[in-house]
């Protein structure tokens, strides 16, 4: 019914950058937060940042300043913007949504993942 697919991961020196991107299809009426989780070996899954369909922000307090949430609306889209990103920032990544589907359901909804591994 509803598809969150991400984009963007990968392999990057410490102090680099890297954006992911997450797009949502299917049978959406309307969609209320949108975010990025992540989970670590051996640890749970953690909210990085959520953004509200009226562009209300929240960040885990070890990302503030560094990492950046944006979202298009008309697009259903989420990204992700990651800057002077730290070894400790290696983890498989989830977008999630908050979906009003066609059929007058709120239901969550999770993409597949997609690894971010940061070297030292």
């Amino acid at each position: 019914q509803v598809q969150l697919v991400e984009s963007g991961g990968g392999l990057v020196q410490a102090g680099g950058s890297l954006r992911l991107s997450c797009a949502a299809s299917g049978s959406i009426f309307s969609i209320r937060t949108m975010g990025w989780f992540r989970q670590a070996p051996g640890k749970q899954r953690e909210l990085v940042a959520s953004i509200t369909s009226g562009g209300m922000t929240n960040y885990a307090d070890s990302v503030k300043g560094r990492f950046t949430i944006s979202r298009d609306n008309a697009k259903n889209t989420v990204d992700l913007q990651m800057n002077s990103l730290k070894p400790e920032d290696t983890a498989d990544y989830y977008c999630n949504a908050d979906v009003l589907t066609k059929y007058a359901n709120w239901n969550d909804y999770w993409g597949q993942g997609t690894q971010v591994t940061v070297s030292s």
